[in-house]
């Protein structure tokens, strides 16, 4: 089951035997913990739930719950993730970096960083009006906004509002390092997110 859970570390760059030199982002996966497995015939659907870090100040719903995959696992993150076919583990087995080997190529979903608010030129990357005489300098306002019929602005237009801080998933990464001691993955290539932010990656199985 090529599933696991981590945090993003930040990026550097390794050095292959041919001398090239290949960016990655290190991320610190895993252990991750299954804390509960779900079938067609007791939810519907499959899938298996991942737990991952050490949670503080947990609710008893959740404590209670990780508890049946073991009495100390109190995990920060817990995550679900579908499958057509159930994989063969059980409550409490631990996912490492070992499910993925050097070439994997996975999808790694975070949430990307938050810019706060924003305008048009810089949110949706709109050009700013002319600078020359008798515009006295709101060269980065929006603009007309309307139509003359109907008499609306219509639904998804683009305006300044708040940037970022949205889930992204980057396709295709390629495994480039893997540390399996530090439960550390090299990843080529960029990954979203701040450091220390949540990390799901997902293999190609």
């Amino acid at each position: 089951m090529q599933v696991i859970l981590g945090t993003k570390i930040g990026m550097t760059q390794i050095i292959g035997k041919d001398g090239v030199v290949t960016p990655v982002t290190i991320v610190k996966a895993g252990p991750a913990t299954v804390t509960q497995i779900k079938t067609v015939e007791t939810d519907g659907y499959n899938a298996v739930q991942l737990g991952f870090g050490k949670g503080k100040n947990l609710s008893k719903s959740v404590s209670g719950h990780s508890k049946k995959a073991g009495e100390n696992i109190n995990p920060k993150v817990l995550k679900e993730f579908r499958f057509e076919n159930v994989p063969e583990v059980k409550l409490g087995d631990e996912i490492t970096v070992e499910a993925f080997s050097l070439g994997d190529k996975v999808s790694v979903t975070g949430i990307s960083k938050g810019k706060g608010y924003a305008g048009t030129v810089k949110r949706w990357n709109f050009n700013e009006s002319r600078n020359t005489h008798g515009f006295k300098g709101n060269i980065r306002r929006v603009g007309s906004i309307g139509s003359m019929y109907p008499q609306k602005v219509f639904k998804g237009k683009k305006m300044p509002g708040r940037m970022g801080h949205d889930q992204v998933t980057v396709k295709n990464l390629v495994v480039a390092y893997i540390d399996k001691e530090n439960n550390l993955i090299g990843l080529k290539g960029a990954v979203p997110g701040p450091k220390k932010g949540i990390i799901t990656i997902e293999g190609k199985e």
